[in-house]
This record gives structure tokens, C-alpha cells and sequence, in this order.
């Protein structure tokens, strides 16, 4: 584990609502920042801590492998991601965890994000404020957990939705995740084939993607993370026998992929079958002026502007006819609300002002905790 020096102090002195904040970024252990294929959580991390040192903050990065944010404090946990080990084994979050704290008790912070697993568990060896992004479900376990840190955790949801699930965790407010919608290329001309795009898994929808694809007489492509044993099996069964006819699958997209095709597709479809807390993918298709048509589950209400940035559906059997609609969207309209409500300043912003609520009460807590930034 290499440690960075420790951050100076000479901020201190400066007006405490100007001053720079100095914020531990602790992240997940399981991919480089940022992550160069799958890693939704990461990629918001390295995306949010760059936001952070634009806004003049001193931000200590933690997390494994290199550093590829702007952060100039980084500290590794571990020389290489242990990324063949998600699913399989807690290890290398109770590992990193332990290393996190060893490294960050001696440094002068004014507050720790922490959106690893096991690390909010250490909130409480600390004088400063710890907050925590739920970026995940909030149902089971899960919930149980995060109930179980009480108030020394403040919580962070992702989206309204996700805090109507658990309504008695301790949130602290509401910020939805943000792509950097400038480097999502634009253009209002788009070819002939829907895209579907994320994790195969039964609640992603990917085999309903298919199905309401063919219905519509649209061709589709499928681009997805499939190296996990569930996601095999699932791939094997509902997937596979789908293939061809009109239905391709590409692999799992990286950055560079994943434009191309975001920006290519007529459509994205997203026809989820659980309580999606938000859902990444729509705010990347909607920067590059592609509609979304998604199924009225999670966080979608709040993501997609139903008739202007695509098209939500209460049936499955409507997502046809939405397809269809949906591509009478003004693609501009539909970019313009991607930077209005998902672009990377508007992410950085909220966490700021949560930031410095708990660091310095420049806001009151109580009408912080309903709002959404």
C-alpha cells in the first residue's frame, strides 16, 4: 500500500464558508478510477472527485490501482483491482477497509465519503463527519446493514425513488448520479437498430428488450458485462436462443463502444423489472440525443421526461408502440435535458453543498434532508 504525503494545512486559516474543504474519496476496491469497461460506481467516484478539485477542494483518493482522476492525494490499497474476486469473496473490501483506515487517521480532513461496502463501518473511530452514497438497492440485507450504522453514517441516495424504499434510513439528502455529457458525442441522425446495454440479469430486461424489439420490427444490439456465473446462466437461458434474426450481442462495451453505439442507437431500451435506484445508461443515451424507453419502475420517472427525452410505459406490451413513438423525439430536446439535469457540475454542486452542511451548517440540516440536488 503506498500512502501520499499528508495534506497541508494551510487552508485553514481561510473564511470557513470559502475555504476548500479536504475530503477523504474512498472507493470500492474492485476497479481502477476510472474504470475502463463495467464499474458504474466507480466511474461516478472518479467523475465526482474530479469535479471536486475543479471546484477548488483538496480531495484524498482512495482506491485500488492507479490514479487516473485529478485527485494529486491518492492512496492504493491494492497494487492491482482484485476484480476477479466480485461475487465470490468479502475479502478485499474488509482488507481495503482496514488499510483505509490506517491511512486516512493521521491526515487533517474535514469530512470522508466513503462508497465502499465495509468502510462506513469505521465512521465511528472518527471526529469528522462520514457520509455514505447508496449506490445500490436498498431492500434485504442491504437495507439492514446501512440501518444498522444509525446516525453516524449520513446517507446519500441516488434518487427519490431509492429513499422511498427505506424511508427510515438516515438520509442526508438526494443527488442524482451525472455523466459528463460533453464527452458523449451528438447527432440528430441516427441508424436503424435499438440498443440494449448494462448487465445481464433478469431485472435488467435484456430477454424483454428483445421481444418488444421484434414486436416493433426494429433490430436490436445488446451490450452487456457477462462474467459472473448468474450472468452466464441467465445469458444461456433467456439470451442465447434469441440470437440472430435481427438480435446481436456485442460483448461488454467499453467507453469507446459504448459512445458509439449510444450515439448510433434510434433507441435504448430499458425495460427494467425491479426498483432501479437510477440507471446510468439513460442519462448516457439522453446526452447523446437518443431516446429512452423505459418501463415505469425506480428511479425512471425522475431520470427520463416522459414525451420529451423518451418514453415511459406502466405495460410491457406498450413498449412497442413506444418504440415507435419515441422516435418522433427531438433529439436536441432530448440532449438538452441531459445537461440541464445530468451533467457533471450539477452531481458536484450537490455533493458540495452536503459537504459543507455537515462540515460548517451553512444550511439547516432538517430542509436539507428533503431536498434533491
Amino acid at each position: 500500500m503506498s500512502i501520499a504525503p499528508e495534506i497541508p494545512d494551510d487552508a485553514a486559516s481561510a473564511p470557513t464558508q470559502d475555504r476548500p474543504l479536504r475530503i477523504g474519496m474512498v472507493a470500492p476496491p474492485w476497479f481502477e478510477l476510472p474504470p475502463k469497461g463495467y464499474g458504474g460506481t466507480e466511474a461516478v467516484v472518479a467523475a465526482l472527485t474530479d469535479q471536486l478539485v475543479a471546484r477548488g477542494h483538496e480531495v484524498v483518493l482512495v482506491s485500488a490501482g492507479g490514479n487516473g482522476t485529478r485527485a494529486r492525494q491518492h492512496i492504493t490499497t491494492f497494487d492491482q483491482p482484485p476484480s476477479q474476486l466480485l461475487g465470490s469473496s468479502p475479502m478485499p473490501e474488509v482488507i481495503s477497509a482496514a488499510r483505509t483506515a490506517r491511512a486516512l487517521e493521521d491526515l487533517e480532513l474535514d469530512i470522508v465519503h466513503d462508497h465502499s461496502l465495509a468502510g462506513p463501518l469505521l465512521a465511528g473511530s472518527r471526529s469528522i463527519p462520514t457520509v455514505t452514497t447508496m449506490h445500490g438497492p436498498v431492500s434485504g440485507l442491504n437495507g439492514e446493514y446501512y440501518r444498522s450504522l444509525g446516525s453516524r453514517v449520513d446517507i446519500i441516495a441516488i434518487s427519490e425513488a431509492q429513499r422511498r424504499q427505506a424511508p427510515d434510513l438516515n438520509w442526508i439528502g438526494t443527488v442524482h448520479n451525472a455523466v459528463d455529457v460533453a464527452s458523449f458525442p451528438f447527432t440528430a441522425a441516427k441508424d436503424d437498430f435499438l440498443l440494449w446495454i448494462g448487465r445481464f440479469n433478469p431485472d435488467k430486461g435484456a430477454h424483454v428488450a428483445i421481444e418488444a424489439a421484434k414486436a416493433a420490427g426494429r433490430r436490436i444490439v445488446l451490450a452487456g458485462k457477462l462474467n459472473e456465473d448468474p450472468e452466464k446462466e441467465y445469458f444461456a437461458a433467456h439470451i442465447q436462443p434469441r440470437l440472430g434474426d435481427g438480435v446481436e450481442y456485442l460483448g461488454e462495451a467499453d467507453a469507446v463502444l459504448k459512445r458509439e453505439l449510444f450515439t448510433k442507437a434510434s433507441a435504448l431500451l430499458f425495460p427494467i423489472q425491479w426498483e432501479e435506484p437510477f440507471g446510468m445508461v439513460m442519462a448516457e443515451a439522453m446526452a447523446c440525443g437518443t431516446p429512452v424507453v423505459a418501463t415505469r419502475r425506480g428511479s425512471v420517472p425522475e431520470v427520463v421526461a416522459d414525451g420529451t427525452s423518451g418514453i415511459i410505459v406502466d405495460r410491457i406490451e406498450d413498449l412497442p408502440a413506444a418504440i415507435h413513438q419515441a422516435m418522433h423525439l427531438d433529439p436536441a430536446a432530448i440532449r438538452a435535458h441531459a445537461e440541464a439535469k445530468f451533467d457533471l457540475p450539477v452531481m458536484g454542486s450537490g455533493y458540495e453543498r452536503i459537504y459543507r452542511t455537515l462540515v460548517e451548517g451553512t444550511n439547516d440540516i432538517q430542509d436539507l434532508t428533503r431536498r434533491t440536488f
